[in-house]
């Protein structure tokens, strides 16, 4: 019977973020290389993605590279991307049989060609899935989105495609990279730290934030659905009374 219940619930969350935190200290722990627990993190995004669609979730943005991440060691990017590159030809099947629709938001262009090339032909193959937007954040940072959106729109005002009194905030947000998505209604951070990082810096304004101490590799459906209970209830009240 409670299984029956789990499967009817929904939420009034129709975009998550999930800031994936905890995958070193996931392997340390077990006394294993870093490159376990960001195997165990890759396989936790398939589980969490799947349970938001059957929760009703329209849109889950995951925070893959930041590009502060670029500062890593060489040989653990490079494996971080190879894996990427390789998750994504394995899980390809099963984004097709879940009708998962895959995007990205960052600068895709600063991830090695082979990569480039396997994302882009994900998110070419699932454009026309009409379930749950697995959108990616990669060499993604907010402050950088903020500076090249305003970048863009000075263009259009030189330009004169856009007149310079008609910017607001809602003129903005056409130009930043998440203009095609609902706004994010809850933003999760596993592993215990309470920080953003440079994510979303714009789109989290309103958002409710969750920062649960649960390392991201061992974040699953339970913990998914204990985070959207507690944004259930939240009164969100966007500055008013």
């Amino acid at each position: 019977m409670r299984k029956k219940r789990d499967e009817q619930y929904s939420t009034s969350a129709k975009h998550i973020a999930i800031i994936m935190d905890g995958n070193g200290r996931w392997a340390k722990k077990r006394g294993l290389p870093r490159t376990f627990g960001h195997k165990q993190g890759a396989e936790q995004i398939f589980t969490i993605t799947k349970t938001a669609q059957k929760y009703g979730i329209k849109v889950l943005t995951i925070y893959a590279f930041s590009t502060e991440n670029w500062k890593r060691p060489e040989d653990e990017i490079a494996f971080l991307f190879r894996y990427l590159e390789e998750n994504f030809v394995k899980r390809f099947d099963e984004l097709m049989e879940n009708n998962i629709k895959v995007q990205t938001i960052g600068q895709l262009y600063r991830l090695p060609e082979s990569t480039q090339k396997v994302i882009e032909d994900t998110i070419i193959k699932t454009a026309d899935n009409d379930g749950v937007i697995l959108n990616i954040a990669l060499s993604y940072g907010g402050r950088t989105e903020i500076v090249e959106s305003i970048k863009n729109l000075v263009n259009d005002v030189q330009k004169e495609k856009v007149n310079a009194e008609s910017i607001n905030e809602e003129l903005f947000d056409s130009y930043l990279q998440t203009a095609n998505l609902p706004p994010i209604d809850l933003l999760i951070r596993t592993s215990g730290e309470v920080r953003v990082s440079n994510f979303l810096l714009w789109q989290i304004a309103y958002s409710e934030m969750i920062f649960t101490p649960t390392l991201w590799p061992d974040f699953d459906e339970r913990n998914l659905k204990e985070c959207l209970i507690e944004f259930q209830r939240r009164q969100r009240r966007y500055g008013g009374l």
